[in-house]
Order: structure tokens, then sequence, then C-alpha cells
């Protein structure tokens, strides 16, 4: 039995009113999914304040409603409790519903724009590979020891991650790997939460729809370092302007790492290769076939977060040279014609210039690289232009299509990405607004040798349109496409 005083142990609280010695069942922000002896706490969210729904939920059965602000009218039997952040006091409810799961845990959280789910995701997979039982919540998919979960948030909420985190426990999780999103941050979701270390990747232009400007988003992200306890420790891209500002205030135990400057973690590029890269971490050569330039940030951060928590050297570099893509990552199979095909989730300016920039590197310029790319729906389009100058800038050829639409008119968000191309890369750009058949046209186009990179939505297995979302594999589509052309 749980008392529901025992779960607002550490939440600020305004007023009480009714009685907090009520054994309760649990704890709901949507009201219709609330229960008999449930308690409802009502967010005032960026779409929908949950507090219209107060009396929805005491009709379903809530015996208590947590809220900002309390209603004129109360119901008889129903305890009220009035909290200066209802976002905040959900995440340290909830944390203590689930009996503090994370204080069990040598939990890690990983954020900035870009590499997030590839560095949680990796170092899931180090750490289970050196033989530990270890917990991933990530974009791609929520791991709890060997039992893999679907994932529909980068940071899901608060309820869940502790749900999440507190199987962990019973499952005997040392390690978690946590991706941890400006949306996480700012919505309270990781309130509560007690992390053993931060890693921040690169800040570049994202989520502008949400935060409305650069410095909100970049010191959207600095908070979550600034909450890290003392015994913590924060480690921060050197060769990122922005990464020095994340440690400013910290309590945390600081790091850095860096290819260019300075850094307590330093990594040079031997080699770069389609197969992989061969890198000098700090004094010792590693192998790896994670590829470019990003990924060596990448591999650097994972080798730094192992060693900060225990890991020896020697096995650290062996486990890197083991460690397999993350899908939707830099995804990429040569088809029978020698035709090269790459699926990235870049879907912003910085993460596709990283990609195309490491393929030309790669590539001896006698092949075509073809892009495909668009841009998703109701989210931020001031980088619409960016992208297509960019991909119509550093390709041989570019096809312009739709990504997730939402309820946006592709040919809008196309028109939007055509006007950032240079009149110079006019000529190379098509647009097709059908994704399918956007990249039939680049499989068509490409000869042997030639590079295709579809790029945007990486691991997603949908597309979202008006509303609904349909079966859409960019690897599948592209595999399939390129077999049809070889018969």
């Amino acid at each position: 039995m749980m008392l529901l005083k025992d779960i607002l142990y550490k939440v600020t609280i305004n007023a009480v009113i009714g009685d907090t010695s009520i054994s309760i069942n649990a704890i709901n922000f949507n009201s219709r999914s609330i229960v008999v002896n449930d308690v409802f706490v009502a967010i005032n969210g960026s779409v929908v304040d949950g507090h219209k729904y107060i009396n929805a939920a005491i009709e379903q059965g809530a015996i208590a409603v947590v809220c900002e602000v309390v209603p004129d009218v109360l119901e008889e039997g129903v305890t009220y409790i009035e909290v200066q952040s209802s976002s905040k006091a959900l995440a340290i409810m909830a944390s203590s519903y689930f009996e503090e799961p994370s204080k069990n845990l040598r939990l890690v959280g990983v954020t900035g724009t870009n590499g997030k789910t590839t560095i949680a995701t990796l170092l899931c997979q180090l750490f289970n590979n050196a033989g530990y039982k270890v917990g991933l919540l990530s974009t791609v998919k929520i791991m709890v020891d060997d039992i893999e979960y679907g994932a529909t948030h980068t940071t899901p909420d608060s309820i869940t991650i502790n749900r999440y985190l507190k199987e962990m426990n019973d499952a005997g999780v040392e390690f978690c790997f946590m991706e941890v999103s400006s949306h996480g941050i700012d919505q309270d979701r990781t309130e509560g939460l007690h992390f053993e270390g931060g890693v921040f990747t690169n800040l570049s232009h994202d989520h502008l729809d949400y935060h409305n400007t650069f410095s909100e988003y970049r010191d959207v992200k600095k908070l979550f370092f600034d909450k890290l306890p003392k015994g913590a420790f924060a480690i921060a891209n050197a060769d990122d302007k922005n990464g020095a500002i994340m440690l400013q205030n910290t309590k945390a135990k600081k790091y850095t790492y860096a290819l260019k400057g300075y850094a307590d973690y330093k990594a040079q590029i031997l080699e770069n290769q389609l197969s992989g890269l061969l890198l000098k971490l700090n004094d010792s050569e590693v192998w790896t076939r994670l590829i470019g330039n990003f990924n060596a940030y990448n591999v650097l951060a994972i080798y730094a977060t192992a060693k900060l928590l225990g890991l020896e050297k020697v096995e650290i570099l062996r486990l890197i040279s083991d460690l397999e893509s993350v899908s939707g990552r830099f995804q990429y199979f040569i088809s029978d014609e020698k035709i090269t095909a790459i699926i990235d989730y870049a879907h912003t300016p910085d993460a596709l210039k990283n990609v195309l920039e490491t393929i030309n590197s790669i590539r001896t310029k006698n092949e075509e690289l073809i892009t495909v790319v668009g841009c998703g729906g109701d989210r931020d389009k001031t980088k619409r232009p960016k992208m297509g100058c960019i991909a119509s800038a550093l390709s041989t050829k570019v096809v312009f299509t739709s990504d997730n639409p939402r309820s946006e008119k592709s040919e809008v968000i196309l028109a939007e990405i055509e006007a950032g191309v240079e009149p110079q890369n006019l000529k190379k750009v098509l647009t097709i607004s059908d994704r399918k058949q956007a990249i039939k046209t680049a499989c068509q186009l490409a000869q042997p040798n030639d590079i295709i990179l579809i790029a945007g939505k990486g691991h997603e297995t949908y597309q979202e349109i008006n509303g609904e979302r349909f079966d859409f594999d960019d690897y599948k589509t592209v595999e399939e496409l390129l077999k049809q052309l070889q018969k």
C-alpha cells in the first residue's frame, strides 16, 4: 500500500486541501487513463492545459488532484495539492512512486543536437559486450537488459522513465544510458533522477520551433549540467564553443574531449574509409567500423565515458573495435551493381553537412553522390532553406522529397527547401514529392560505384501524413528498388 504523502515527499507544495494519508493506486497525467483511487496531475503543457480536465479525472475515479491552480469548486472526498510546478511535481512523484529507481543504477545522460542516439546506444552495446546488464532509453528503442521495447519520444514522460528504470532494477541492471532531449529537460521529465554522469555532444540549429531562439535552446541544455550532483562527472565536446558553457556552473567533476583543441581526451583520425576509421585515442590506436569525422567524436565520447565509469583502457579499446553501427545512423550496404546506399537520420543542417562532408572525404570524386532529402512538417521552418543549400552544394545530384509532412502540404515544404539552393546548383536539383518515387529516381540515376544518400528519417519505419502513419522504411525501400533494377 502506498500513501499519497509518501509520494509527495520532496515536492514543493503551496497548499493542501484534504487528507494526504489516503492510499493511492497510481499517478496519471492523462484524465482518460484514470482509474479509481488514482492521483491526477494537471500539467499545463505547450498544447493542452490539464487543468481543464480535472473534473473529468475525478469522474473517472481520481482520489487526489495535483495542480498549479486549485478549482473554484471542490469535490468532497478529493484531496487537492497546489504546487509551484505540476511537471516537476509529476517527475518527483513518479520517482518516489517507483521507489527512486535511478538511485540503484549508474545512470548517464547524453545530450546535444547530434550524436545522442549513437553514443547512448553504443555505450549500451559496449557495456553489454563487457558482460554487464545494461539499460537504454533512446529515440530508437528502450532496452531492459535483453528485453527490447519500442520508443515514442527521445525522452519519455517521467512516469514512463521511472517505470522502465524500476524494471531495470528488478532485472539487475547496473548501467543505464539515456538520451536527454531539450524538450525533456524543459518539461522537467528528468527532474528527480540521480545521474552519475552527463555527456554533451554539440549544439547546432534544431528545435527552434519549440525554443524560439538558439540561446534559449542552449540554456535549456545547460540546465541538465547545472543540476548534476557533486559526485557526478560532466564531459563536454571542447571543439564545440558551447561545450565550455555547458560546464560553467556544474557541480560535477569536469572533463573535455576534442579532435582539434586541447582536452582531457584527445583523438586523431589516422585513416578514414568507407570500411571504418583508424583512430588514435590519447596514446592508443584503435580500428572501428564506424565511419566519418562525426563518428570519431562519438567514439571519443564513448571511450571517455567508459573510462570514467571504471572500465580498463585495454578492454575499452577491444570493445570499441567490435561496435556495430546504430540503425539509421550512417547505415549502408553495397548492391550487386556496386552502388553504395547510405541511410542516415541527418535532419538538421549541421548533421546533413557532416554526413555529406564525410562521404565526400571518402569518395574518389569519380563517382556521383546522389542525395535524397526532405524536411518534416509542423517543425522548425527556418532550417529548410539551409538544408536545401547544403544538400545541393555538397552533392552531385539531389532529389528533394517529402519527409514526414504531418499537417503541412509537401509542396509548401519543398518550395521552402528549394529557396535555399544557390543559382549555380539549380541544375543539380530534382523535386519529387512522393518519397518512394524519389528514391526510385535516385536508384535509376545511379551508375556502378555511385553513392546514394537517403537522409532525414534514418531508423523511422513510417511516414506521417495528415495525422496518419503509413509504413515506410528507407533502408528496405532502397534495398528492394536496387534489386529490382538489377534484374
